[in-house]
C-alpha cells in the first residue's frame, strides 16, 4: 500500500506561513507521502473569499514552489459549483482506489462536520486528521452524531493511516502559529504600511504577488 496522501483544503485568502508550517509538520509527523493543498473555488461553509479563486490559486502555487512534500491541487477551482470536500475526496479516491487519504482539518472545522455536505461519507473515503494545539482540550462537547463517529473511529496510533485506506480519526498536536488570514487582510488594507506589517507572515513571493496585484486594498475591514 502506498504511503498516505494528505489533503489540506481551505480558502487560503491569503495563504500564509502558518498554513505552510502546519502542512509540513503534519506531513513529517505522520510520514505522509505528500500533502495536497487545495484552495476552495466556492467554499460552502463561510462568506465568499475576498480574493478571487484565480488569485488564491496563484498565491498557493507561489507559496508551495520548492517546498518538498507539498503539492498544489487545483481541482476545486476548476470544478463548477460549491467546493464540497466529499466531492474532492471522491475525485481523489477514483484516481487511486487503494491509496490511503488523510483529510487534515482544524479542531473547529471538525466540530462543524455535521453541517458539511454528505459528511458521514467522508469517513468511507478518507481518514481524518484533526490538528490541535498542544494542551488544548480536545475533544470537548462533540455534537451527538459526531460523538458516535469519534467513539467508533478514534485511533491513537498513526500507523493506521498506513495500513488502511480510510475510516480512522486521529488527533495530531501541532506547533501553534498565531497568524490568521483575517488579520493579514486587515493589515494589508492599510496600504504600504500594511505590507511592511505582514512581512514575515507570508512567503516573500506571495507578499510580492499581493503588492503587485493590489490585493486586499479595497476591503480593509474584511474578516
Amino acid at each position: 500500500m502506498h504511503a498516505p496522501l494528505g489533503v489540506f483544503g481551505g480558502t487560503f485568502d491569503p495563504i500564509h506561513v502558518g498554513h505552510i508550517e502546519l502542512a509540513r509538520e503534519v506531513r513529517d509527523a505522520l510520514q505522509l507521502a505528500a500533502v495536497r493543498i487545495i484552495p476552495a473555488g466556492d467554499p460552502p461553509h463561510r462568506a465568499a473569499p475576498v480574493a478571487t479563486a484565480f488569485h488564491r490559486l496563484a498565491m498557493t502555487e507561489l507559496a508551495v514552489a520548492g517546498v518538498a512534500g507539498l503539492e498544489v491541487d487545483r481541482r476545486e477551482v476548476d470544478r463548477p459549483g460549491r467546493s464540497f470536500t466529499v466531492l474532492t475526496l471522491e475525485s481523489l479516491r477514483a484516481e487511486d482506489p487503494a491509496r490511503p487519504l488523510a483529510l487534515i482539518v482544524g479542531a473547529d472545522a471538525f466540530l462543524g462536520f455535521p453541517g458539511w455536505h454528505r459528511w458521514r461519507e467522508i469517513f468511507a473515503l478518507s481518514h481524518v486528521v484533526v490538528v490541535a494545539r498542544p494542551g488544548s482540550p480536545f475533544p470537548a462537547h462533540l455534537p451527538p452524531a459526531l460523538a458516535d463517529e469519534w467513539a467508533a473511529r478514534r485511533a491513537d496510533d498513526a500507523q493506521v493511516l498506513h495500513e488502511t485506506a480510510a475510516g480512522a480519526i486521529l488527533v495530531q498536536p501541532i506547533t501553534p502559529h498565531d497568524i490568521t488570514a483575517s488579520s493579514i487582510r486587515a493589515q494589508l488594507g492599510r496600504g504600504a504600511d500594511g505590507i511592511a506589517a505582514v512581512r514575515g507572515l507570508l512567503p516573500p513571493a506571495v507578499l510580492a504577488y499581493i503588492d503587485r496585484n493590489q490585493l486586499y486594498r479595497s476591503r480593509p475591514d474584511a474578516t
